[in-house]
């Protein structure tokens, strides 16, 4: 995973009042979770931009009034009409305890249904693990040489070094369906 450097101070004022008080001054209120650790800090919007709108996941390294703390984004809450940022969660990862955490898919390889006609359709962008922090990858690469037209890759079929897959085994991940130009040439082919 990428790392992030980010740079946040301790609330003091908590409540309603207050977080609305901290948002008119582009700033956003945000807590980090943990097993023995629970904060509530002031981050501001320009130095989570690149954090939040990007593909990538990433290690944040959390620098709190001076002291350090590695964590990763959990949740983001939007406001329903200007989109603004209005909370951010984070939780503290460690050494030896698992997280959970979607990663992004990235198919590689031409799939046999491609070439015989289907068009390939990637059905989730991302997947849920579970493993130590250290162990998990930018992206989960998946091979899909061998998907012919109209067969699906389900996350049943996927296993990775170190990871424990935490979405339904049934659960589509690709798939080559086929075109309609396919499905005229199967049907002349078939009388």
């Amino acid at each position: 995973m990428k790392t992030f450097d980010l740079s946040a101070s301790a609330r003091q004022d908590l409540g309603k009042k207050a977080s609305k008080e901290l948002r008119k001054g582009d700033n956003i209120p945000a807590v980090i979770y943990g097993a023995n650790f629970n904060q509530s800090i002031v981050v501001t919007d320009d130095a989570v931009r690149k954090l939040i709108y990007s593909p990538d996941i990433f290690v944040v390294n959390m620098n709190i009034d001076g002291k350090a703390t590695t964590c990763i984004l959990k949740d983001i809450q939007f406001h329903p009409v200007t989109d603004r940022i209005l909370h951010i969660d984070f939780l503290q990862v460690e050494e030896a305890k698992p997280i959970v955490i979607d990663v992004p898919v990235k198919l590689t390889g031409h799939a046999e249904g491609v070439k015989a006609g289907g068009k390939l359709s990637l059905e989730m962008r991302k997947i849920r693990v579970k493993g130590l922090y250290k162990n998990i990858p930018e992206f989960l690469s998946i091979d899909v040489t061998n998907l012919g037209l109209g067969k699906t890759l389900q996350i049943g079929q996927l296993s990775f070094d170190n990871l424990e897959l935490m979405n339904a085994k049934n659960n589509v991940v690709a798939a080559v369906k086929l075109t309609r130009a396919a499905r005229g040439a199967a049907a002349k082919a078939g009388k």
